[in-house]
């Protein structure tokens, strides 16, 4: 008999459940790219016809995914939920997400074992919501795959040369650079997870992009069971319309949560059985990265090479600093980090990056340059300091989404992979040897990745009393005491309660964007290739909807308009002729930097429809 899914059907035989040997397609609604900006000089696509795309396409272009499915599900009446059941569910298919995967089905080979894994990936495809910089460290997949150079890995541009400068408006200093790349190769991400996908499913791992996880499924015991995926279909008003589809539980013996930086999940998990708490971790910290990938002048190209910078334009109470990697095929990926925890309300991080490519020592690189592709991320600054205890009653937070970024070193994605590997071991000997997830934490606090945030530890909160007493504290602990200073720094207030009242400061006036090297919002936008289905609920949400109009507006001048680096928030005038935030939830990067900087913690990221967001493919 077949079971329905959906719009997909599977097999069931009397002696067991077995899967259809068709790839059957799930169609995802239609999305309309969304600018607030009625002069924006972007074009507006749409997305009215569906077309079939391959799950790892290294296109952007959006719309249905064709998935083989290998696992059964129960039967149910269509406003009944269906049910999938997994050895082990893996919420999340980046770095940390896809080693785990790997890992377990290597073990499984080696021991002679099985268990069935599943990835559910929020984005259209394995890769789409992937951004780093991404100056990649090799060492843990040395490790996971040995082979990935003869198995045509997109790891091909190694390091050549790497510049360290602080910069003043008009010049550039250099300066003796703290950073070891020797080995290490300028990548896109995106497209590293992209080839771990096919490796995954090559060991037999199942991934299916364009489920969002929306919630943890728990048993009688609060034991964790697996996710939900949200309901698709439904529109602003909560109704359904004709395109919907319930969601799916995905229940797992083991669930290991891998959504990278303030996952919503996680965060959740995290507050349920207080983790911070449990592992005595202090509060994380974060910072947002904007970032564009430009193919520039061949003449100009360098392959392999690395330039970090810190100062202009930031000031000097801000943390943060660029980075300039020279990619393969004349590409070039050029970005701006900010943390957080700035204070001026009228600091805009999207402009701060946009005036940095006006400076005389980066802007004839750029010249005759053209941008590929645009997007943003924040990533967690909070070290070893801030590591939740990462176990949980029935499974673990892996990757970025526990925090395992080495700041001086700019580098999170071999640590992150190697949390992977490391829960993926735990989760095996607790399936299959009789152990428990504990030893995850335990393997994590013996390995190289414990070692390396220990002594990378203080480097971020010796920057919290600004730039200067930061770059000598910084530089006595990396070039005199190597990490092992006989004392922990602090971190300082959590981001959103660093931001000062507006009257404290006096706005900034940033230059208008010139169209050649500086660009408005709506057109980074396009260039991110960022949609989401308009008629849905809007998946950024107010816990208090009196607070922006009554707050934010008039002590911080409206901050949520500034942070945001795709114009998700602006005032409007309502027709009492007074101000009213209007989200524009389609613009949406999931950047994930309003649920963290907003002043009252007002703001709740939470995932859209499955497949919604930026669409990346060199990032």
């Amino acid at each position: 008999m077949f079971l329905k899914f959906g719009s997909i059907f599977f097999s069931k035989s009397k002696s067991k459940l077995k899967s259809t040997t068709t790839s059957l397609l799930l169609l995802l609604p239609s999305r309309t790219f969304f600018s607030s900006s009625p002069s924006s000089s972007a074009p507006s696509p749409t997305a009215s016809t569906a077309f079939l795309k391959p799950r790892f396409a290294t296109t952007a272009s959006r719309i249905p995914i064709p998935i083989p499915i290998s696992r059964s599900f129960c039967t149910a009446s269509p406003e009944q939920r269906e049910s999938i059941e997994y050895d082990v569910v893996i919420v999340g298919a980046g770095p940390a997400g896809l080693s785990a995967a790997i890992r377990l089905k290597q073990m499984c080979a080696e021991r002679g074992a099985d268990l069935s894994v599943c990835v559910v990936e929020k984005g259209a495809e394995v890769g789409a919501h992937i951004l780093s910089g991404n100056v990649f460290e090799p060492r843990a997949l040395d490790e996971l795959i040995p082979q990935w150079k003869q198995q045509e890995a997109p790891i091909t541009t190694p390091v050549s040369s790497d510049k360290f400068w602080f910069l003043t408006k008009n010049r550039a200093i250099s300066l003796p650079s703290p950073f070891n790349n020797n080995g290490n190769y300028v990548i896109s991400l995106s497209q590293l997870v992209r080839w771990m996908g096919a490796k995954a499913e090559e060991l037999g791992v199942e991934i299916y992009p364009g489920f969002a996880a929306s919630e943890i499924l728990y048993d009688a015991n609060n034991n964790v069971i697996g996710v939900g995926t949200n309901d698709m279909g439904i529109s602003k008003d909560g109704s359904k319309k004709e395109t919907f589809q319930r969601g799916v539980e995905v229940k797992g013996r083991i669930t290991l949560l891998a959504e990278g930086c303030r996952g919503s999940l996680s965060e959740k998990i995290v507050k349920k059985y207080d983790l911070r708490e449990k592992g005595g971790a202090e509060h994380q910290t974060y910072a947002l990265g904007i970032k564009e990938v430009w193919e520039i002048d061949e003449q100009k190209h360098q392959p392999g090479a690395v330039l970090h910078t810190l100062g202009w334009p930031l000031d000097n109470k801000t943390y943060g600093g660029s980075f300039l990697y020279h990619m393969k095929d004349k590409q070039i990926s050029i970005g701006l980090v900010v943390a957080l925890n700035y204070q001026n309300p009228f600091m805009n991080p999207y402009e701060e990056f946009q005036k940095f490519k006006h400076h005389p020592a980066i802007k004839p690189l750029l010249e005759g340059g053209t941008v590929i592709q645009y997007g943003a991320r924040t990533l967690n600054e909070g070290g070893f300091q801030s590591i939740p205890y990462p176990v949980f009653p029935g499974g673990a937070i892996i990757g970025c989404s526990a925090g395992f970024l080495n700041v001086p070193k700019i580098k999170g994605t071999h640590t992150a992979m190697k949390s992977g590997m490391l829960a993926a071991e735990a989760t095996f000997g607790m399936l299959h040897e009789g152990l428990d997830m504990d030893s995850y934490w335990n393997a994590l606090r013996n390995s190289w990745v414990w070692q390396e945030l220990y002594k990378a530890r203080n480097y971020r909160p010796a920057f919290e009393h600004g730039f200067i007493p930061g770059l000598a504290l910084s530089a006595l602990e990396h070039y005199i005491f190597r990490g092992k200073l006989p004392f922990t720094l602090k971190h300082g207030k959590p981001d959103h309660e660093a931001t000062n009242a507006a009257q404290l400061h006096s706005p900034i006036d940033y230059p208008k964007a010139d169209g050649v090297l500086s660009f408005d919002v709506p057109t980074s936008l396009h260039r991110s290739n960022t949609n989401h289905e308009h008629d849905q609920p809007p998946h950024l949400r107010l816990r208090d909807p009196k607070i922006p109009e009554q707050v934010n507006l008039p002590v911080f001048a409206a901050p949520e308009t500034r942070y945001c680096p795709a114009r998700v928030y602006e005032y409007v005038t309502d027709e009492q002729n007074q101000p009213k935030l209007q989200i524009n939830a389609q613009n949406c990067l999931h950047c994930k930097a309003c649920d963290i900087k907003d002043p009252k913690q007002n703001i709740e990221w939470t995932v859209p429809e499955g497949g919604g967001g930026p669409g990346y493919s060199v990032m």
